[in-house]
């Protein structure tokens, strides 16, 4: 009889634990008329699961910090909402995502027969006999692969190139400071990410629209044709870029503009190198940029590409979205995704550290697989 009673008791306490195992699935919780809101007619995804995804972008604490947030699908906003403090208004930073920008700079000059790929760039310190820099093309400065002896991130940070560069001994001339360092490849030889490099772009930019050394005049001179040739064909009328104190463009970290100006960039690439119907740059550029280098499958020209490497870590998902998937990244999380196949460009803007970017990468793959390919 005590067995049995044992027995019993025991079959009474194991009751809570079957009955979970058969338990379905807690119902989601109901969305905010916020997040239902921030989905337009022109979504082409179901309502509700594009709203949740961008909810989610909001809402996880353990992917950072999103302040804002633009789908387009097909040209049209699919989606759009900002954090407390933060509106169609706002001018975000760009951090690396202006890279992508300077490599558009950089194509129209190409096009208009003032720079040329596989030639040594107008980098006069360079051009001294013997230079081992003068066999530096302008194609290998794109796809960062120039090989000079640039460090992104170091430890300390204050001895990585990049920190010395924009806050420390290079900061008056950046340029020159970049342009000062040393081989420690063969140039073309090996993929080294590098901001550095790109202010060197910027630089380049500089040269060929001014003779000038003036500060003023340069800064002039580029901002100019960045308004003139790429924000104001793509109605990118809240775009500010910075300079340095010798007028060289920031084109490696620091431009400024709305959710909306990014994602019609985004759009801009997208198309190819056309807006609204004007081919503002050649659509083979625009390939190029989504083009691996010979260097770095996940790379172009100062673009990020969704190719595998069969490293541990990449800057986008290539097991979860297209190929052709390409990206402009900007530091701490700032992301112009944009995908071809999909007809999708998205947009996230805020603040996440390494570990939340992870999470948010994946977050960012669920928004655009809500999407069919062609």
């Amino acid at each position: 009889m005590v067995a049995r009673s044992l027995s019993l008791i025991a079959m009474l306490a194991l009751l809570p634990s079957l009955a979970a195992c058969g338990e379905t699935p807690a119902a989601p919780a109901p969305l905010s008329e916020a997040a239902l809101a921030a989905v337009t007619k022109e979504a082409a995804a179901p309502r509700e699961q594009l709203a949740r995804e961008v909810d989610d972008l909001f809402a996880k604490p353990e992917l950072g910090e999103t302040r804002a947030v633009v789908v387009m699908n097909g040209g049209q906003v699919a989606a759009e909402r900002y954090a407390p403090g933060y509106d169609a208004e706002t001018r975000f930073v760009s951090w690396s995502m202006a890279k992508t920008v300077t490599a558009v700079m950089i194509g129209m000059l190409v096009a208009d027969g003032r720079l040329r790929l596989d030639e040594s760039p107008p980098v006069p310190h360079w051009q001294r006999p013997g230079d081992p820099r003068g066999e530096i093309t302008l194609r290998q400065l794109l796809q960062m692969r120039a090989g000079l002896e640039h460090t992104e991130a170091g430890d300390p940070p204050y001895e990585s190139s990049e920190v010395r560069m924009l806050f420390l001994d290079g900061r008056d001339d950046m340029a020159a400071w970049a342009e000062a360092q040393p081989l420690e490849a063969e140039p073309g030889a090996q993929f080294e990410y590098s901001s550095n490099t790109t202010v060197i772009l910027a630089d380049i930019a500089a040269r060929v629209l001014t003779t000038s050394d003036d500060p003023d005049t340069r800064r002039r001179a580029v901002d100019d044709y960045l308004r003139a040739r790429v924000f104001a064909p793509l109605a990118m009328d809240s775009m500010i870029a910075e300079y340095d104190a010798s007028g060289t463009l920031i084109g490696g970290s620091l431009m400024h503009g709305t959710a909306r100006d990014w994602a019609r960039f985004g759009e801009f690439l997208r198309n190819k190198g056309s807006f609204r119907g004007s081919q503002l740059v050649p659509r083979r550029w625009i390939e190029f940029m989504t083009s691996s280098s010979p260097r770095s499958p996940h790379y172009g020209g100062q673009t990020w590409l969704n190719r595998p490497t069969g490293e541990r870590e990449h800057p986008l998902f290539p097991d979860r979205a297209p190929p052709s998937v390409f990206a402009a990244i900007g530091h701490m999380g700032q992301y112009v995704v944009v995908s071809p196949e999909q007809r999708v460009t998205v947009v996230r803007l805020g603040h996440s550290d390494a570990p939340q970017r992870s999470v948010l990468l994946q977050e960012l793959a669920d928004v655009l697989a809500l999407y069919p390919g062609r």
